[in-house]
């Protein structure tokens, strides 16, 4: 499957006119092929539809077809997120979504782990007043943050290890002059 559009569909695939959907909001989607012989031309008018670029599209299924892992993209203009993961799935291009919810349980999380707030503050690198607010509904956790408790949930000790190996690696080259050494 390393081959490319061109030599799976010829040089040009004839595009006319496609209607794009005429409201809706960005999504991003974590994409990969599921079946052995995907209609990549058909999954690219699905994403061109939804008003991504058509030269966009056709590279992202390049990638893909290429055998690209891990690829993440957003969609422009999503009217239903279940339609689009349907006409994509019909395409044979498996695609999930790639957000964190809108809203999250920060305590569940955090009780998950069987941590205290200050453990579990300490542990993950955030500062307890803030996982205090969140907890009471005083706050809300942003994208970025909403991303990285997503992730201590599905696995908190290994990303706790993780976040313990990052900062040790950072630490080591770049706060140690070879002086203090």
């Amino acid at each position: 499957m390393k081959s490319s559009l061109k030599e799976r569909f010829g040089p040009r695939v004839q595009v006319k006119a496609i209607d794009r959907v005429p409201s809706g909001s960005p999504a991003r989607l974590s994409v990969a092929i599921s079946s052995p012989n995907p209609n990549t031309p058909g999954a690219a008018i699905a994403l061109a539809k939804r008003h991504m670029p058509m030269g966009q599209a056709h590279r992202l299924m390049t990638r893909l077809v290429q055998g690209e892992p891990d690829l993440v993209t957003e969609v422009p203009m999503v009217e239903n997120i279940v339609h689009l993961i349907a006409e994509l799935a019909g395409c044979g291009i498996e695609a999930l979504i790639a957000e964190p919810p809108a809203t999250l349980d920060v305590r569940a999380v955090r009780e998950k782990s069987g941590l205290s707030q200050e453990q579990f503050a300490l542990a993950y690198g955030l500062d307890v007043a803030t996982v205090r607010n969140w907890e009471q509904g005083r706050t809300s956790p942003d994208l970025t943050a909403r991303n990285y408790l997503t992730m201590i949930a599905a696995d908190p000790a290994g990303m706790r290890h993780r976040r313990l190996e990052s900062v040790r690696k950072f630490s080591r080259s770049n706060y140690l002059s070879p002086a203090a050494e």
